[in-house]
């Protein structure tokens, strides 16, 4: 284990890719993430200076509690709402705005992680690791960039614990 890199006075933000999770979760286990246990494996008693969620309304906005309780645990919630094209094809991403929000802060924090298994983000890992950071990656390992694992510092696969990891729906 390599937690011999982590120490309690690590200034620590947290970036977490809440579709890129939830589809995972409900494709491989037919769940819902435990977003609370995800926090405090990401902070792993660190100081957390800012945890960001992105999340996308859709017109229903059944997910309202769910932003809510995000909010509660003290994730700052970035909300873009569902662009649906013509012919109905649908998107809501927010890989721009995960890097943007991280090279934003990285300059306040030395660790930065981030929350999902998109191997989009590989340049972003490879330009903090130049700029000195530590970069860890949590993500389902079956669902998860194979070079993404590779580039983090630490990769957590979310995917060794479900039980800790996963709410039963």
């Amino acid at each position: 284990m390599m937690d011999t890199m982590k120490h309690k006075e690590q200034r620590v933000s947290v970036f977490i890719d809440a579709q890129n999770l939830y589809h995972s979760a409900k494709n491989l286990y037919r769940a819902r993430v435990n977003f609370r246990e995800i926090l405090k494996t990401a902070v792993s008693q660190r100081k957390l200076i800012r945890a960001f969620g992105y999340v996308v309304r859709t017109k229903a906005g059944e997910e309202k509690p769910f932003f809510e309780a995000l909010t509660k645990l003290g994730i700052e919630t970035r909300i873009r709402d569902l662009q649906e094209f013509f012919g109905g094809a649908k998107k809501a991403d927010w890989d721009v705005g995960i890097v943007v929000d991280a090279i934003r802060t990285s300059p306040s924090v030395d660790v930065i992680v981030i929350v999902s298994g998109d191997g989009d983000f590989i340049a972003l890992v490879e330009y903090l690791k130049n700029q000195g950071k530590r970069v860890e990656v949590i993500a389902f390992g079956r669902s998860a960039s194979g070079q993404l694992k590779e580039v983090a510092d630490e990769f957590i696969d979310l995917g060794k614990s479900p039980e800790k990891y996963l709410l039963k729906k």
